[in-house]
């Protein structure tokens, strides 16, 4: 059997990807293909950490844009990617994939504290790890906080497993004349705006040199196949000669 590109990979699920067809709360058909495309790649000893979103039950910028205090209004965010790393956290277990969520705010009755030894040692003993609560403070994104955490396991590379199978120059779902990128740098989503990730998650990337591949979460096996070094979806990294 063909050996895998990476080791060890942080994986981005947003809110809205877990959402699904549903476009809020959590569709358990989703759940479930991820749980199954994650115990296949963890059995060939790939070591897996995740990031979950909330925007499927709470996003903490559209609160505010309603009048709510930012800062409130991004630890409900917060709370709401604690629900879904609980979820996810369950639909992998059931299937018999030892699983550890590590929260930045803490929660000792259904979560770990984040420590980075400890996520790390969880991942060497081939647990998978669920990053919980963002980076635990306001004004962070969840894209930062899949940065900061892939940069300390120090991880070869982000998988940004979205509803979309890449990134395009425009909205695909409004213009089918958009264009698909297949490869990007760092520089080309800051300076184009594209919706990646934010610019400070794309900053840091740049910063430590950790590669982000986006895809679509909605096709079966697509996970398997990125990790296997399969050309899908857009990779974002430095220029070739860089």
């Amino acid at each position: 059997m063909e050996s895998p590109k990476y080791k060890r990979v942080v994986i981005k699920l947003s809110g809205e990807a877990l959402a699904g067809e549903l476009g809020y709360g959590l569709e358990h058909k989703i759940l479930d293909s991820i749980a199954q495309q994650v115990k296949e790649i963890v059995s060939i000893g790939i070591e897996i950490a995740i990031v979950v979103g909330g925007g499927n039950i709470w996003r903490g910028v559209s609160g505010s844009a309603r009048g709510m205090d930012r800062a409130t209004a991004d630890y409900m965010g917060m709370l709401a990617t604690v629900i879904n790393a609980l979820a996810l956290q369950d639909a992998l277990e059931s299937r018999g994939v030892p699983t550890r969520v590590l929260s930045a705010i803490e929660m000792r009755q259904v979560a770990e504290p984040y420590i980075r030894r400890r996520a790390i040692r969880h991942l060497e003993k081939g647990r998978v790890v669920i990053f919980a609560a963002g980076t635990g403070n306001p004004y962070f994104s969840t894209d930062t906080t899949a940065a900061l955490r892939a940069a300390e396991i120090e991880a070869e590379v982000i998988l940004m497993a979205k509803k979309v199978d890449g990134v395009y120059d425009s909205d695909p779902k409004k213009n089918p004349d958009a264009q698909k990128f297949k490869e990007l740098t760092y520089i080309d989503v800051l300076n184009k705006g594209l919706g990646v990730m934010d610019s400070t998650a794309t900053s840091l990337c740049m910063d430590n040199n950790i590669p982000l591949i986006v895809f679509s979460i909605l096709e079966e096996g697509n996970i398997k196949k990125v990790l296997m070094g399969e050309e899908i979806g857009t990779i974002v990294g430095r220029e070739q000669n860089g």
